[in-house]
């Protein structure tokens, strides 16, 4: 399984100038502008730190099929987790090669070309699934309701976490999140063991992206299906990061805050174990309650 992620040091999210610069580049996630805050009547000049969101061009064969919007970074595990889960790949074998070009404009390595070993997916025909692709927008392009609703597999029922372990998911997720402190503008998905060590985090403006850079990690290093694995996502459960999750075999899922009425259709039809508004010390299953055990006995809430 991948390393523990990296924490990185805390940072302040707002630091004052008296000359701020149009434009600091901190890092790759986060750039820093000027602003004009306004408490009251008071006005003052300052920069702050906001999540870079771009462009990232993605070729099949060198032909453009769809441009993603998503944070810089691990961008050949975005592409390739999101070709498996638009259901173009099924394993890091149908890929022959992918890399990151040189872009003609003026956003360095915004580009990530791939090839097939299935050349028959490399037809224009078989690429009217692609289209734009938001940072808020997990299911952009489709045009019909099923390649929406498409099948996705049942879940086994191995896997079980004990409620202390899911307790401290949010903490490391918190600690980890160096750019969130800096800029408040990112999502994170994450992965952990069954005993609550954090395993893989990625961070992106969308929470999509954030899930698909964390399939595409696990599909590049062969640790497809995820069935041993807890995903927990800083977002609410929509219905395409559940459906991203169950495609990657993930049998648990976290969310730190609502679950939408069909992500939890979803669940239910496959087995997935959905446990949503994530906090310190309480949250909700709403799905696969028997994967959660506990120490002590269940009690029933009164009405």
């Amino acid at each position: 399984m991948p390393a523990r992620a990296k924490r990185d040091s805390p940072t302040s999210h707002i630091s004052e100038t008296s000359s701020p610069p149009a434009e600091v580049v901190v890092s790759p996630l986060s750039a820093s502008y000027s602003m004009v805050r306004v408490v009251g009547n008071l006005r003052s000049t300052i920069y702050d730190e906001i999540a870079v969101e771009e462009p990232l061009q993605v070729r099949l064969a060198g032909e453009d099929v769809a441009v993603l919007m998503r944070s810089p970074g691990h961008d050949i595990e975005l592409v390739a987790g999101y070709l498996f889960s638009e259901g173009v790949i099924h394993s890091r074998d149908d890929i022959e090669d992918i890399r990151t070009c040189a872009s003609d404009t003026e956003l360095p390595s915004n580009i990530v070309n791939v090839l097939l070993k299935d050349r028959t997916l490399l037809q224009p025909s078989s690429w009217s699934r692609f289209s734009e692709g938001y940072s808020s927008c997990g299911i952009c392009g489709k045009t019909t309701i099923a390649q929406v609703m498409r099948h996705v597999p049942n879940l086994e029922e191995t896997t079980q976490v004990a409620e202390a372990a899911l307790y401290r998911l949010a903490q490391q997720i918190e600690e980890a999140q160096a750019t969130f402190r800096r800029t408040g503008g990112l999502h994170a998905a994450a992965l952990f063991s069954t005993e609550g060590e954090m395993l893989t985090l990625r961070e992106d403006v969308g929470r999509h992206n954030a899930v698909d850079k964390i399939i595409g990690h696990a599909l590049l290093n062969g640790d497809l299906p995820l069935r041993s694995c807890t995903m927990a996502v800083t977002s609410r459960a929509s219905f395409e990061v559940v459906q991203k999750a169950a495609n990657a075999g993930v049998s648990i899922l976290a969310v730190m805050s609502a679950p939408s009425s069909l992500a939890v259709q979803l669940a239910q039809e496959t087995g997935m174990t959905l446990v949503a508004f994530l906090r310190a010390g309480r949250f909700n299953i709403y799905s696969g309650s028997q994967r959660i055990v506990s120490g002590v006995d269940n009690i029933e809430a009164k009405r």
